[in-house]
């Protein structure tokens, strides 16, 4: 019995099903399936790089260096980045000039030394009043624009740029970059929410005037327009007659310079604030220069601007509530240069030619005593500060 036993265990038969095999053979098709799903998977993404690389390099191939700018200057509508964004250092081909250090004095002749940031040829106080906005001077590579906070940051926030106008309350900053004229909010460190329009050969951005931008058409000639930000591109403008807008005046109307049939005379002019810029006012008895520089009262009442006296450069002191036929002008004091700082409706500051500072004191030159220049104390010889409200 044990013997027949044994031998029916050595010579079991064969099963009719092979649960190992099927296990095998299910494992090598679940296999090859997974190796032709990745390669399916790699050869998309590798299709996808190789757009994405020929769209980047279509994108980065210009011809000259690009602007360098923190923030998106795509003017579509884009959600706020959230994220702090480190500024770029400006490429050899967009670096400004060597930096220096500038100077900057106040009204009342107090003085603080920004390093790190020259030269620089306008200055103006952050919104959070920790710090300055400093646009340079012109360079063969362009303009920059720094932020210089207090606590010893200094990081540009353009490099390379064309003309460079800050609005008044330095939320906003404005900017030619090459055939393109941009505006965008200044936040901390960065530029966001851009927005651009096509801008002529010689146009140039000259300030802000309320939400918009005015932009002089030829440097050379009579024109200005103003371009609203999302509203279109820039408008065909209708003027041609504005030569210099020096401020505005409470009620939005502008002030600003004309030309006269008489091609060595201009005008004083109050001026619409539309596209085409239509005078309403005009005043034609002061002998005006034309190099652009003057300001008006926090109030409108007053205007300097620069002139002449007989054959001597002046800054001229002018009534626009007298504006009108026979307008005329007093002196005010020496020629004037740079920023022009109202401390009040009758107290006005700026700097002269050789960098010394005047006081004017409307009462003053009223009564026939004109402003003169004092050298700035603690200020090095050869050294041009320049002139801030809020030192």
């Amino acid at each position: 019995m044990r013997e027949t036993l044994s031998r029916q265990v050595a010579d079991a038969p064969p099963l009719s099903v092979d649960p190992a095999g099927q296990a095998i053979r299910r494992a090598n098709r679940v296999r090859r399936r997974r190796t032709a799903t990745g390669l399916a998977l790699a050869a998309v993404t590798t299709v996808l790089l190789s757009a994405g690389m020929v769209q980047l390099g279509d994108a980065t191939s210009r011809e000259q260096s690009p602007i360098v700018v923190v923030g998106d200057p795509d003017p579509t509508n884009r959600p706020f980045p959230t994220a702090s964004i480190p500024a770029p250092v400006p490429s050899p081909e967009t670096s400004a000039a060597p930096l220096v250090s500038e100077t900057l004095i106040s009204v009342d002749g107090r003085r603080t030394v920004l390093r790190d940031v020259g030269p620089a040829e306008r200055v103006q106080p952050l919104p959070n009043g920790d710090g300055w906005l400093v646009v340079g001077a012109p360079s063969v590579a362009g303009r920059t624009l720094w932020v210089v906070r207090d606590d010893g940051l200094v990081q540009v926030l353009l490099a390379g740029a064309g003309e460079i106008v800050l609005a008044p309350d330095s939320l906003q900053v404005a900017w030619r970059d090459r055939g393109d004229l941009l505006v965008a909010g200044v936040v901390g460190t960065q530029l966001i929410g851009a927005a651009r329009t096509p801008l002529p050969a010689q146009a140039e951005p000259v300030r802000f005037v309320d939400d918009s931008i005015l932009v002089r058409l030829d440097p050379a000639g009579a024109g200005h327009t103003l371009w609203r930000p999302g509203a279109g591109p820039l408008p065909k403008a209708l003027d041609k007659l504005s030569l210099n807008v020096y401020g505005q005046l409470p009620d939005g109307r502008l002030v600003g310079q004309v030309t006269t049939t008489d091609a060595d005379r201009t005008c004083l002019a109050v001026l619409a604030p539309t596209h085409h810029l239509d005078p309403v006012r005009t005043g034609c008895g002061p002998d005006l220069s034309q190099d652009g520089v003057g300001g008006v009262s926090p109030d409108g009442r007053w205007l300097l601007v620069n002139g002449r006296v007989g054959k001597t450069d002046k800054s001229l002191l002018v009534d626009l509530q007298q504006l009108g036929p026979g307008a005329t002008a007093v002196a005010a004091g020496p020629a004037m240069t740079g920023a022009i700082v109202w401390s009040g409706e009758t107290d006005a500051s700026y700097l002269d030619s050789s960098g010394e500072l005047v006081r004017v004191d409307i009462d003053q030159v009223r009564a026939g005593k004109p402003a003169s220049a004092t050298a700035v104390p603690g200020v090095p010889a050869g050294v041009r500060p320049i002139l801030v409200e809020g030192l």
